[in-house]
This record gives C-alpha cells, structure tokens and sequence, in this order.
C-alpha cells in the first residue's frame, strides 16, 4: 500500500490526515496547535508517527502551512503564526522524521485538492482562493501547483486593491506592512469592521441580518462582493484560469455564486467571461488533502 499522509498546520489546530493509493481517506485526527515552535515540531512529528504506527507503514510527508518556504534558505516567512517565521521548519522535521518532506503555502494545498477530485476536478487550470481570517490563492495547472521562482505565486491576497474608487484609496493599512492589499478589504475581520465599525471581527451573521432586511449589512456585503470582482477579474486578466474555486469561512456566503459571475465581467479584458466561480468541496478538508498530495507527480 502507497501511503500519503497530509499534515494541515492552522493557527488554532494540526490536522493529520492519511490517503491511500486511490486517494481515500483512511486515517485522519487533529490536535490544538501549540503556539510555540518547539512544540509545533513535537505535535507534527508526534501525529505523523501515530498514524504511520496505526498504518503499519511509513509513508510520504506533505505539509501545508500559513506563509511559504524560502527557497534558498528554507526558513518561513509571511506566516500570521509567527513562531513559525525564520525557522527552518522543513528541515527541523526531515531531521525528527528521517525522510524528505514537502511544504506549502495552505492555499495552495485547497488548490491542489479541489483540483484533483473537488470543485476543480475537469479543469486543466484552478485558481482557488481562500476567504477567512486572511486571504490567499493558489494556483493549480494540468495537475501540478505552481509555485514559482521565488514560491510566492498565488499570494493574491497581498496585491493592491484593483480599481480603488476615491474612497477606497489609499486602502487600509495591512499586517505585511502594506497599505490597501486585496486582505485588508476582503478578509472576514474587515467584512465584519465595515459593517459593524472597528474592532468588529466576526462577519458570520451578516447574510442572516442582510435576508431580514438589515440595510447595513446588505451594503457592506454588496462592496465585499464588488471588491471581490475586481480583485477576481485581475486573476482573470492575468491568469485566466478555467475555473476558480472559493474556499475559507467566507465562501459559504450563498450571494457570492450568484452575484460573482455578473459583477467580474465588467472588469475582465474580453468581450466573453464564461469562468465557473465554484464553492471548493472539501471544505476545510481540502487543506489537509492537498497536503497529502504533494508528492503527487513526483
């Protein structure tokens, strides 16, 4: 039997999850994430050697993380969990576990699973997005992600707004140190702010409250998908992908399906905008699958 095992490495927990060679899910458990980095190698290597002791079987590594690998120094950076910045993360487990292990931006992990049997599967090129507490992408083609030179292809989420209007410009200030990116306005803290006023944080009622009439909460979901179109139809206009799949908190927003796929032409380079805007299947699955399946294709 072909082992794959995924490892989903969140904020707030560590998901492991085990694949076999037809890609089902034959193990799969989490634990609460530790904060500190000492104890992030001790969860990671503690899972992955129960569930291979479970499998009877060593098996092939992949990890998704918040931030990306350097490629040349292979430390951690841009990572909302910070302990993991600076830290030569891969190598400190190649070393614990005695074998090679693969690392990935988490968006490109959802890519790499709604490509291969989610919302993607069919289409040569994927564009998968995450909405949550961050925003981020990743970028499937013909099977493979693709990462890049510098590994920061699909970091979607730290480009400038498109197309600011007055108001909008010059954007909210950004964590990555930035003014204005596609995050600061998109993630679920800043839906949240511009309905509510800062320190509003949680933006999980606001279709509830839009469908029983609340007109603030139906104007700050219009400019979120208004803004999401734009920051869209600039992938489009780039890219053109063959679908694009949403994933994250944010993508279970019933709207966007309907709305999205009329707001993006009016900014998209072409006469024609046929591109499916899918909700990713797995859910927050598709991390840990994705993960599991870095290996794929060698």
């Amino acid at each position: 039997m072909s082992w794959r095992i995924g490892i989903d490495l969140g904020g707030t927990k560590i998901e492991v999850a085990a694949l076999d060679a037809a890609g089902s899910i034959r193990l799969r458990r989490r634990v609460p994430s530790p904060g500190d980095y000492p104890g992030t190698i001790a969860a990671i290597a503690g899972l992955v050697e129960s569930a291979e002791s479970e499998l009877g079987s060593t098996a092939s590594l992949g990890i998704g993380i918040p931030g990306s690998e350097n490629p040349r120094t292979r430390l951690i950076r841009g990572a909302n969990s910070t302990h993991l910045n600076g830290r030569p993360l891969g190598a400190d487990l190649e070393a614990r576990l005695r074998r090679p292990v693969r690392l990935s931006n988490d968006a490109n992990c959802l890519a790499m699973s709604e490509a291969a049997d989610g919302a993607g599967a069919g289409y040569a090129s994927v564009f998968a997005v995450i909405l949550g507490t961050g925003v981020g992408g990743g970028l499937v083609v013909k099977g493979r992600i693709l990462e890049g030179r510098n590994r920061v292809a699909g970091e979607w989420g730290h480009n400038p707004l498109p197309w600011m209007t007055p108001e909008e410009f010059p954007g909210p200030h950004c964590w990555c140190g930035q003014r204005g990116c596609v995050e600061a306005f998109l993630c679920g803290p800043a839906l949240a702010a511009s309905c509510d006023g800062p320190g509003a944080r949680d933006a999980s009622g606001l279709p509830r409250r839009a469908a029983a009439g609340d007109a603030e909460a139906e104007a700050a979901l219009r400019r979120h998908a208004d803004r999401l179109a734009r920051a869209l139809a600039a992938v489009v206009n780039l890219l053109d992908p063959d679908a694009i799949v949403l994933g994250g908190g944010l993508s279970n927003m019933d709207h966007l399906y309907e709305v999205l796929p009329r707001l993006i032409p009016r900014h998209v380079f072409s006469d024609t905008f046929d591109t499916p805007v899918l909700r990713a299947v797995h859910g927050d699955s598709s991390g840990v699958l994705g993960a599991a399946r870095l290996w794929d294709g060698g």
